[in-house]
Parts: C-alpha cells; structure tokens; sequence
C-alpha cells in the first residue's frame, strides 16, 4: 500500500475514534494555517537551502553542505515521533533509502524533538538514516514553515497525551508544517511538498520519479 493510501486509512479511521467537536478544533487549526499563506511564504523549487547544521539522534552534528558534496539530499521535516502520520511517513521513506541511494541521493529527517526523542522515534520505526533536532525549529523557521499551535489546539493535543515541552524541550507550542524537498548538489532545491494539513505527505514513489 502506498503511503498516500496509509495516510487516507489512518485519517478515516481517526475521524471514526475521535469526536466531532475535536475534529472542529483540529480541522480550524489546518483552515488558519491555509488563511496565514505560510506556504506561500516557504521556500520551494528554485529557491536555494540556507546553512544547515543540526545534531543527529547521538548529538553528533551533521551538515546537509558536507552531504551535498557528494549526493543529492532528501529532507523531510517532521512534527514529532507523537505524531501518527509522521511515523508512517518515516517508515515509507524507510522503504524507499535504498531506492533513493541508488540514484544518488541521501535521506534525512529533522523534526524540533530532542535529540533524545529524536533517538527514541528512530528507533521505534527502526530507521536507519540521519534524524536530526532541530531545537527552537531554528531551521525550520529559515525555510518558513514554523507556525504557532493554537491555544485550544494545544489543549486538544495535551487530552491526547502530546507534551509539546517534553518533545521539543521548550515551552513555545510551535511546530514545522510538514514538508519535503529535494536539494540538487549546489543547494538548489529540485521537489518540494509543502501541505498544510498534517495528514498529507510526499509519496516516496513521487519523491523517487523526482530523482530520476
């Protein structure tokens, strides 16, 4: 099953679970975001990748530069190892590393965890490339994507066990959209996937025709 087809099933079977005044809050949430243009503002295709320079899951500091001297990258921003549809999409680009390897590109994830949950999440979905803290979402704001959780979202996301604090080790209630690029060698980025809403993410198989 592709990864688009996972995430319809989950989102279906969650608007099963979950009640309808919740669903409005969450629902909200995605409509301010699409009214906020913050997408509008993110960088896409043709648009070139700052400096990035973030600890992996062993706090050993990665450079997306010093990848791209030899390979393409994959990056994929992701809200947190609490987030079910996230955790479908790492396992699905799991699938696809070798794929991607084979044509010369390299795969790895950032999210605002610590980089002790950032451990825990590669763990759990028994993920074998680089997955980065971006503590503060201090990248993720350089490429537009940070946003702000609203006060009765932020609500809704602690009734469902979700400690923000915890997870990102401050207290500022802010996550990337999900988003997905490919970066060309020089920096220049070649594929982007940027959704508002949580429940839609790149297909590995779209980000593979991209590489092609």
């Amino acid at each position: 099953m592709s990864l688009t087809a996972q995430l319809k099933e989950k989102a279906a079977l969650s608007a099963n679970k979950i009640p309808e005044t919740i669903q409005k809050i969450m629902n909200n949430g995605i409509d301010n975001l699409r009214d906020s243009q913050l997408t509008a503002r993110a960088l896409k295709t043709g648009d070139k990748i700052p400096e990035i320079s973030l600890p992996n899951a062993a706090n050993k500091t990665i450079s997306i530069q010093e990848l791209l001297l030899n390979k393409k990258v994959v990056l994929s921003f992701y809200r947190g190892g609490w987030c079910p549809y996230c955790n479908l999409e790492l396992r699905a680009l799991q699938q696809y590393q070798d794929k991607f390897e084979e044509l010369g590109a390299t795969l790895v994830a950032i999210s605002p965890e610590t980089p002790d949950n950032s451990l825990s999440t590669s763990e759990k979905n028994n993920l074998s490339f680089e997955v980065l803290s971006d503590i503060d979402n201090k990248v993720a704001n350089e490429f537009n994507l940070v946003f702000t959780l609203p006060k009765d979202l932020t609500e809704v996301y602690k009734g469902f066990g979700i400690d923000l604090v915890k997870s990102n080790g401050n207290e500022d209630q802010q996550l990337p959209i999900a988003a997905t690029y490919v970066i060309d060698q020089d920096g220049t980025i070649i594929y982007d996937f940027i959704k508002e809403d949580y429940k839609e993410r790149a297909d590995p198989e779209d980000i593979y025709n991209s590489l092609k």
